[in-house]
């Protein structure tokens, strides 16, 4: 199966400053993408580079087998939806789904057409005059309805509340089950990634922290609390993610495919949030960068 997003070493650079730096991804297709990372680490680049939004200062980018907006049928497989979910407020709901229909040549008009009538949207409603929620959910139908193979999503709940949130993530999945979308979905709201994503990639200063599949990662990482330790101390297949420490205690989050046997540590489960946060911590980011898990 062709990859959703393949990049080798992808940079974005503006004037002195690389916005994005030495990405290397390999992004298999038929998942839901969770991207997330502080603000400024390159997620919105990221995006735009792989809808051809922008075009790399290195590396290359790959989405579906193909080079971004190379052309009417590469652009015809990517759906997105940009970071306001961008509508045009002088136009109604029904203007949306003319506009839809021909400027995509896949367009689903009775997809959505259908979608905005479960949602109880008036199809003579401008944009304008929506809500938030309805907005975002009138962008996601305009995505739904183009029958991408990818659908891109770069923060598209971030200013909704979290009813209208909790709504559009449940349409979004939906869409992933009923039309066997591959999502790539950035947001820095990680209790939305936890009930919508299967696989993460986490990005800080520009860079691919981590990859992998969610229950592979849950699985490969640990917390460990002890007596203090220096952590140049533990075996070599333990890698120090992050770290804390007082004048007695250690607590490290360590990724380890091996058991961990020493008496000295109280093994814990970490959770998504306790992943990301971990990898977005100042110690995490000085270490060197790990590999993926498949």
């Amino acid at each position: 199966m062709t990859a959703a997003l393949q990049a080798q070493g992808l940079g974005k650079k503006y004037g002195k400053r690389w916005a994005l730096s030495d990405c290397t991804l390999d992004i298999p297709a038929g998942r839901v993408v969770g991207l997330v990372g502080p603000n400024g680490a390159g997620k919105t680049t990221l995006l735009n580079l792989a809808v051809g939004q922008l075009a790399p200062s290195a590396g290359d980018i790959r989405v579906l087998g193909g080079r971004p907006a190379s052309g009417p049928e590469q652009l015809a497989k990517v759906g997105y939806v940009a970071q306001d979910t961008p509508t045009y407020a002088g136009l109604s709901v029904a203007d949306h789904l003319k506009l839809g229909a021909r400027l995509n040549p896949r367009w689903d008009d009775a997809l959505a057409r259908d979608r905005v009538e479960r949602l109880g949207l008036d199809p003579a409603r401008r944009a304008g005059k929506l809500s938030g929620g309805q907005r975002a959910q009138l962008a996601l139908t305009l995505g739904i309805a183009k029958r991408p193979e990818l659908l891109i999503l770069d923060e598209p709940v971030a200013a909704l509340d979290p009813l209208a949130r909790r709504e559009f993530l449940q349409s979004l999945l939906e869409a992933v089950v009923e039309h066997s979308l591959s999502v790539v979905l950035s947001s820095h709201l990680v209790s939305d990634l936890e009930r919508t994503c299967d696989y993460l990639v986490v990005l800080v200063e520009s860079r691919v922290r981590v990859a992998g599949d969610v229950d592979d990662l849950l699985t490969a990482h640990h917390r460990l609390t002890g007596p203090r330790r220096d952590p140049a101390t533990l075996p070599a297949q333990q890698e120090v993610v992050s770290e804390s420490h007082t004048d007695r205690q250690s607590t490290l989050i360590v990724r380890t495919e091996a058991p961990i046997h020493d008496p000295a540590w109280t093994v814990g489960r970490l959770g998504l949030e306790d992943l990301v946060l971990a990898y977005m911590t100042p110690t995490a980011t000085a270490r060197p960068k790990l590999e993926a898990i498949r």
